[in-house]
């Protein structure tokens, strides 16, 4: 019975050392892969949080694997003791530090934003495997207050929000294209045309866009358009957003492929209110 239990602490014990073994190897990579290519965690408290279960693994591990002195435990336990209280303190100041806006679409990509509480920068970044994440885009105005998020698409996703001036902004971050895959391509001339939804209408030509709704007309020359990725754009008018346009899955990019009326934009308000993005139809 004794021999068997031996067993047992021997197989859960060196079990629990592989796992802080993994674990400090991922924190050996990614230690390296942060100061080659400037990734980060998600989240920034991950590290901290690594950092424990390291310790924790370890020290089980070397009280089921080995018999140890009383003085020797007692020094370990109060080593261990310390890196725990000091990562448990880091990861409650420097999580304070910023603020982490994540949002997951219905097929699981993720939208991430990390704004520093103090300076009120807000970056974007890009997930890799899952974990990992780059700083792809600043912001080009801070986080004031509230936000929402609204997917448009699987692929599309809308942050709105306002900006220390009061004025409404809006972010778009894009996981995909309409287009073969890897060109580039502008989105005002793809779209060029008019394009009708339920009491609302987006005509694109030449020289800008119009939206016309109940009657009252709104015309955004490309100087006040920005355009995020492939797949949006949004629209600008005294500084600050009016509409996002962006591009439903049923679109074509292609310009040398004539289109269809089956091809769909969206057209989504920038406003802080709950809403829902309009689909329009190309119309002839």
């Amino acid at each position: 019975m004794t021999q068997s239990k031996n067993k047992t602490r021997k197989f859960f014990g060196f079990m629990l050392f592989l796992l802080a073994a993994f674990f400090f190897c991922l924190q050996m990579g990614y230690l390296l892969f942060h100061s080659r290519f400037q990734v980060e965690y998600i989240h920034n408290g991950l590290f901290y949080i690594i950092n424990i279960l390291i310790a924790v693994s370890l020290a089980l591990a070397v009280l089921l694997l080995f018999t140890l002195p009383k003085k020797t435990k007692v020094i370990s336990a109060v080593g261990i003791s310390v890196f725990l209280l000091a990562n448990i303190a880091l990861l409650i100041t420097e999580g304070s530090k910023v603020k982490h806006i994540v949002s997951i679409s219905p097929d699981s990509h993720v939208l991430l934003i990390k704004e520093n509480e103090k300076t009120g920068q807000a970056v974007y970044y890009r997930i890799y495997f899952s974990f990992l994440a780059r700083a792809k885009e600043t912001l080009p105005q801070e986080i004031a207050g509230n936000y929402k998020v609204k997917w448009l698409e699987n692929d599309i996703a809308a942050i709105t929000y306002k900006d220390a001036d009061n004025r409404i902004q809006q972010f778009i971050g894009t996981y995909g294209d309409r287009g073969d895959g890897g060109s580039y391509y502008n989105i005002g001339p793809s779209i060029q045309g008019n394009w009708k939804g339920e009491k609302i209408k987006v005509i694109s030509k030449p020289d800008g866009i119009m939206v016309i709704q109940n009657n009252e007309v709104q015309t955004f020359d490309w100087e006040h358009t920005k355009q995020f990725g492939t797949l949006a754009i949004v629209l600008m008018e005294d500084g600050q957003a009016a509409w996002t346009i962006s591009l439903k899955e049923s679109f074509n990019a292609d310009q040398n492929v004539p289109r269809s009326k089956s091809e769909q934009i969206s057209l989504y308000k920038a406003t802080t209110d709950e809403n829902e993005p309009v689909t329009l139809q190309y119309s002839m």
